[in-house]
């Protein structure tokens, strides 16, 4: 078996033209910790989605997301906080790198400092990177929201970053005088070539199953941190791009545990953000972990899909250790589909992120998945599918009670919504809505997506 170094084999996998992210302009909040850069952050967003605590180091990954002002398109981008005296060594070299990396992308930098604590070494630190950068910068002096901290502004001018700009994330104030700052200072860009609409996908999964590896894998750059710490992912990370003139949007998540497990504070908040992050997309991609294989909480995860009737794939990652874990990939498969039935005919796909192995099928595999999800079947062939099943096993029942079904109709897409008509609806038992939905996957397909089936009482009219 051949192995390709990730950066090769994701570059022959995406056959991207470029990064779509490059046709809007691109803002990075950058700062010490504490300093709101993530209130900022959602703010400029429109609605929270960096998650805001005064812990500092909260923020670990790049966060990002469109956003508008005024006739203005832009990617808003929130960082760690850089800083002096990092409070996990372990990791700071992957975060400090994060950092690098958000301020290489950026066209302009919004830096940002509290002006209740003045100039700090962890500003100075952080202001030393962004002026070797030499992106277009503008400084934002957070927290004036009076007049008098307003005053205490003019001290930063000595970061050598151009004039301060009171504002304050929390209460709104400022900020359109800061924004049209770091408008001014860029050239104008052209609108997304590709359009607005995009395949969501969320990556959801156990902590510490290779979700963030295989994101990076899937994306072909290092957006996210990886490390074997279990827990690293905290907030929702995006990366967006094009696949054979299809846009994706993949979102990376926080790894999920159970609901006793879950801890106060940020990690609590990380739940809620990769569960919202599942009810968004359209397809969700399930991580197993190879080594410990289906563990109830990998089917807990799969009921929070199956609950937001999301489209899915399953992935086996870490599947390069099979043979040391003497796995067979045939009982493997069988295993995954009996843990996992409430999600019918579900594709698994077996991948190693390290090396990159199995990774090149996980795009046309959520393609087609999505193609189920979003497709509308002609309404005579539903017509005929639901009456040919009736006829072959009539609805028990007797009497006045005997329930009857008039008509069935796709009323929508993503997820395909099937609606009857008849009369007892309610007497229709669940086990004979299980026989109709099979019967309509056994004639459309609907490979690994949801069927809603909605039963009304009415009448043939």
């Amino acid at each position: 078996m051949v192995y390709y170094p990730v950066a090769i084999f994701c570059s022959l996998l995406c056959k991207r033209t470029e990064n779509l992210t490059m046709a809007l302009p691109v803002i990075a909040i950058i700062g010490r910790p504490n300093v709101g850069k993530s209130t900022l952050f959602n703010r400029l967003a429109g609605r929270r989605i960096a998650i805001v605590s005064d812990i500092p180091g909260t923020t670990r990954d790049r966060v990002s997301i469109d956003a508008e002002w005024g006739r203005h398109r832009y990617l808003i981008v929130d960082t760690a906080g850089v800083e002096d005296r990092p409070h996990d060594e372990l990791m700071w070299d992957d975060i400090r790198a994060q950092v690098e990396i958000a301020i290489h992308q950026a066209d302009a930098i919004i830096f940002a400092v509290d002006v209740n604590d003045g100039i700090t070494d962890a500003d100075e630190d952080a202001a030393d990177m962004v002026r070797r950068a030499g992106k277009p910068t503008v400084l934002a002096a957070n927290k004036a929201d009076t007049l008098s901290r307003e005053d205490m502004i003019y001290e930063f001018f000595a970061l050598g970053l151009g004039e301060p700009h009171p504002i304050s994330a929390y209460h709104d104030t400022g900020i359109g005088d800061m924004l049209q700052s770091v408008f001014e200072q860029l050239p104008s860009f052209e609108d997304d070539p590709v359009g607005k609409n995009s395949v969501r996908v969320a990556i959801a999964g156990r902590p510490n199953a290779g979700k963030s590896a295989l994101f990076n894998a899937i994306t072909g750059e290092k957006r996210a941190v990886v490390s074997p710490v279990a827990g690293t992912t905290r907030d929702t990370v995006d990366s967006l791009f094009d696949y054979e003139g299809t846009r994706l949007t993949f979102l990376d998540t926080a790894g999920l545990r159970k609901r006793g497990s879950v801890e106060p504070g940020i990690e609590k908040y990380s739940t809620i953000r990769s569960i919202g992050a599942i009810e968004r997309c359209y397809v969700a991609v399930l991580v197993l972990d190879a080594t410990e294989f289906v563990t109830a909480q990998d089917q807990h995860i799969g009921g929070y899909i199956d609950d937001a009737s999301r489209a899915a794939v399953v992935v086996v990652n870490k599947w390069d250790l099979a043979p040391e874990l003497d796995l067979d990939r045939g009982e493997a498969e069988e295993a995954v589909r009996n843990r996992f039935k409430f999600i019918p005919d579900v594709p698994i796909v077996f991948t190693s992120a390290l090396t990159g192995w199995g990774v090149e099928k996980l795009i046309p595999t959520i393609l087609n998945v999505y193609s189920e999800f979003s497709k509308r079947m002609p309404r005579a062939e539903v017509s005929r599918v639901i009456f040919d099943a009736m006829g072959d096993n009539p609805m028990p029942g007797f009497g006045s009670k005997r329930p009857r079904i008039y008509k069935c109709v796709q009323t929508r897409t993503s997820p395909p919504t099937f609606e009857f008509t008849a009369r007892n609806a309610d007497e229709i038992h669940f086990s004979y809505r299980r026989y109709l939905e099979n019967r309509l996957r056994e004639r459309f397909g609907f490979i690994g997506s949801p069927l809603r089936m909605v039963f009304r009482s009415g009448t043939d009219e």
